[in-house]
């Protein structure tokens, strides 16, 4: 399987959120405004979210377990950004990792369980290889006791730098 990679540049902060399962809450939006592009890490559960996220910048999603009719359905189960140099891989659960991909970070969803994580360690079959292990957290629906939150990524000539921010409810 070939995923192509898209290329962006951009000197604002990268939005990514996941797991809004049918609702994107005023907060969340709120919190995206600055940033471009945006990532949506699967379990959208309504269409008019992804319309809604496009209307701030441009969007890139993958489809979550929840995602299995319409348009949500259609969404790709990886996808490959490189933004500003550094390659990034999409995916809603971090089982289905291409472990084929080659990337400096990882960006998944599905345990609604915010992660912002730097792991050394073999990859591709290389030693001494390090990567960014990123999930937002959920910002749709509470699920038990879990925060509410997305999250932010600078990427730049620096690296990569990462943050979860709760939404303020």
């Amino acid at each position: 399987m070939t995923i192509e990679t898209t290329r962006i540049a951009t000197d604002r902060p990268v939005g990514v959120i996941s797991d809004t399962h049918g609702l994107l809450r005023e907060e969340a939006l709120a919190l995206l405004a600055d940033c471009d592009p945006l990532i949506h890490l699967g379990d959208v559960g309504d269409p008019a979210i992804l319309r809604q996220l496009e209307a701030l910048a441009p969007l890139y999603s993958v489809r979550g377990n929840i995602d299995r009719e319409g348009e949500c359905a259609a969404l790709p189960l990886h996808c490959r950004l490189e933004i500003n140099g550094r390659a990034l891989q999409l995916v809603h659960d971090i089982a289905d990792t291409d472990e084929t991909m080659a990337c400096e970070a990882v960006l998944h969803g599905h345990s609604h369980k915010p992660r912002n994580e730097w792991r050394e360690g073999a990859w591709q079959g290389k030693e001494e290889t390090r990567r960014l292990l990123f999930n937002p957290g959920a910002a749709g629906k509470r699920r038990f006791t879990l925060p509410l939150t997305l999250g932010k990524l600078w990427i730049d000539a620096a690296g990569i730098r990462g943050a979860i921010l709760h939404l303020p409810l």
